[in-house]
């Protein structure tokens, strides 16, 4: 038997809970499908729940735009949804006078890209804002804040559902093809079953390459190739003494080890790159001696055998080592011909911040 739909969202991590919600709140009955036995499993829980400013992205990629956009939206929602957040603020530190140069360029980015609360803040300020911080200045960013993904992922899932969309688990695609306007799609798992649907949204992450192949009808030449990097990540042994998130600014060969709080105030530090060939999220506890050194250039009090492995994540990345960084590709009809249907592809950081964004610019990729 065939079950005829109006959508059908593969993937049901916090863009694929997005993008069912815009859809729904359109009034077009959706489908969301996912191949784990539960929501966001993957890539959106093994992360910093941060919600970006959108600082370091180039101006006018989609990283920019549906990250600052994205950043309003999500503080928005999560105040009428009542999902667990903090405006607590991130400092960009500069721990050495050379690197000031690089702090006003970062604040130059960031007003090309739409931010313009960045705050400079001089060394005595720094001492007392965070009395434990090293740093020479530092650059305030009053917009980035923490948040509850799960809670996010939570309300998003519920108000796609009081909107009439359906959420499958267990719910792999197997095969599907475009025909005739619109998809026919093989879904397996327990209760295999077989959908007819006007669009499609392949927001599978880490595995949109291998859903997008499975597609008859769309062009193999627009699949393009994908690289995980993974991810590791290290909490703190008891408290930090930090109210604010620090990020060091990157330097040539340097990890730049960013801390994040948790919404208990659990410190972490992370993530670190990877490249790997498989999902395997096992952190390997000696990947964090290379940290101390990093952490210790803005916090020199941090004590040997502090950093706990943590958790690891996974970014679907479209470039590889040593490449320029990707923007998201948002492939649309216009891009692939294909009616109806949107591939989300390298959808990583600042995924998560852009999620509702990017859910708006899918819906209007489809004149929705």
């Amino acid at each position: 038997m065939t079950e005829k739909v109006g959508a059908v969202v593969i993937g049901a991590g916090v863009v694929g809970l997005a993008c069912a919600r815009a859809l729904a709140l359109r009034g077009i009955e959706t489908i969301i499908l996912e191949a784990n036995d539960a929501i966001g499993l993957e890539s959106s829980s093994r992360n910093s729940e941060v919600i970006h400013a959108g600082l370091y992205y180039p101006a006018g990629s989609l990283k920019a735009r549906l990250c600052v956009a994205g950043n309003r939206q999500l503080y928005e929602f999560c105040a009428a949804h009542h999902v667990a957040h903090r405006r607590c603020g991130k400092l960009i530190v500069a721990t050495a006078p050379e690197q000031e140069e690089k702090l006003a360029a970062l604040k130059s980015q960031s007003a090309q890209n739409g931010v313009t609360d960045l705050q400079p803040l001089s060394a005595a300020q720094l001492a007392t804002l965070e009395p434990a911080l090293h740093a020479t200045s530092a650059l305030l960013s009053p917009s980035t804040g923490i948040i509850d993904s799960h809670g996010l992922m939570l309300a998003l899932q519920g108000e796609a559902e009081a909107h009439g969309a359906a959420l499958a688990v267990n719910s792999p695609l197997l095969r599907g093809e475009a025909r005739g306007g619109g998809f026919v799609l093989e879904v397996g798992g327990e209760e295999p079953m077989r959908l007819e649907a006007e669009i499609v949204i392949n927001s599978a992450g880490l595995h949109a390459t291998k859903v997008a192949a499975s597609l008859a009808g769309l062009d193999p030449r627009h699949v393009p190739a994908l690289r995980y990097a993974r991810g590791n990540y290290y909490a703190l042994a008891g408290r930090a003494p930090f109210t604010h998130l620090v990020y060091p600014l990157p330097e040539p060969g340097g990890l730049g080890v960013h801390l994040t709080l948790d919404m208990g105030g659990q410190a972490r530090f992370g993530p670190d790159v990877e490249w790997v060939d498989a999902l395997d999220y096992t952190v390997d506890p000696r990947r964090a001696d290379a940290f101390y050194a990093e952490v210790r250039k803005y916090w020199p009090q941090l004590a040997d055998g502090a950093l706990q492995p943590a958790y690891a994540g996974i970014r679907p990345k479209l470039a590889g080592p040593g490449a320029p960084v990707a923007d998201f590709l948002v492939q649309s009809p216009a891009i692939h011909g294909v009616p109806g249907l949107i591939n989300l592809f390298g959808i990583e950081s600042p995924g998560l911040t852009a999620c509702l964004a990017l859910a708006g610019h899918v819906c209007r990729e489809l004149s929705l």
